[in-house]
């Protein structure tokens, strides 16, 4: 078969070469598989990248979970835990820029790389990365009082995670995960394409925004189905001691922005 509904590893690397303006690519799961394989290329490619951010993502998940364990907050710990995925998005920015230099051929270094933060010597990513903290802090917030109603009702201790398998436990389980699964769809159409959007573009934070909710709008069955694998692959690398993220990690990030390339046409220069 021939077309969009077929792309393969090459189409996706040259679609940079679409005039500017033209319309978006209507995303198929054909396009997910090969974005996948095109992230897992550039992880081999160039490894010492994915693993340094893959790491830092993992350390900090231990240590966030080590600091609330100790502190017997269980409580805490549950939603922590399911929200601290809506996080990867931003530690992927690095990961991006490792992706973008390579399709120019341009060089790549660690300098360049740790500062694509300010790729375009503006604050807009940063400003990304408060609003995406901002919301895991608002997420947080939320699932502890979901937590907090339903650990009232079954008088548990807030320390025991045996709570977690009484009725009232896995009724909580159900209500948060519904409500958890809302949000992180929304964090995931903000920030998609939006990111890979910063680190590439000098525009700001909202049209960026604009344009990853547009994409999403336009390709919803597909890129819901991306969400889940991401949530799912994510969830998957956490349950080991989050080791899993050393490399799911970067392999999605990499992916992620071939994803992009394919989704959104060029900029006009």
């Amino acid at each position: 078969m021939t077309g969009v509904s077929q792309p393969d590893d090459t189409s996706l690397k040259r679609v940079h070469d679409r005039k500017p303006g033209q319309a978006s690519t209507d995303l198929t799961v054909a396009h997910l598989w090969a974005a996948l394989r095109l992230g897992l290329a550039d992880f081999l490619a160039k490894p010492q990248y994915g693993l340094f951010f893959g790491s830092l993502f993992a350390a900090s998940g231990l240590a966030l979970t080590y600091l609330l364990l100790a502190r017997g907050e269980v409580s805490w710990l549950i939603p922590a835990a399911a929200g601290f995925p809506l996080l990867a998005p931003f530690t992927a920015v690095g990961l991006y820029e490792v992706s973008r230099r390579s399709e120019l051929g341009l060089p790549i270094g660690w300098t360049a790389v740790l500062t694509a933060i300010r790729t375009r010597n503006d604050d807009q990513i940063l400003s990304m990365g408060v609003l995406i903290f901002v919301g895991f802090g608002f997420w947080v917030i939320i699932a502890h009082l979901i937590f907090s109603i339903f650990l009232v009702e079954a008088g548990a201790g807030s320390e025991s995670l045996a709570f977690l398998l009484t009725p009232s436990g896995l009724t909580m389980l159900a209500v948060g995960s519904a409500f958890g699964a809302v949000i992180a769809f929304v964090f995931f159409a903000t920030t998609v394409f939006s990111l890979p959007m910063l680190v590439e573009r000098d525009v700001d934070v909202l049209t960026a925004i604009f344009t990853s909710l547009a994409v999403v709008r336009d390709n919803l069955a597909v890129l819901l189905l991306w969400a889940f694998v991401i949530g799912a692959l994510l969830f998957v690398a956490m349950v080991p001691a989050f080791l899993g993220l050393l490399v799911i990690l970067p392999v999605l990030g990499h992916a992620t922005w071939h994803l992009y390339r394919a989704a959104v046409p060029p900029a006009a220069h």
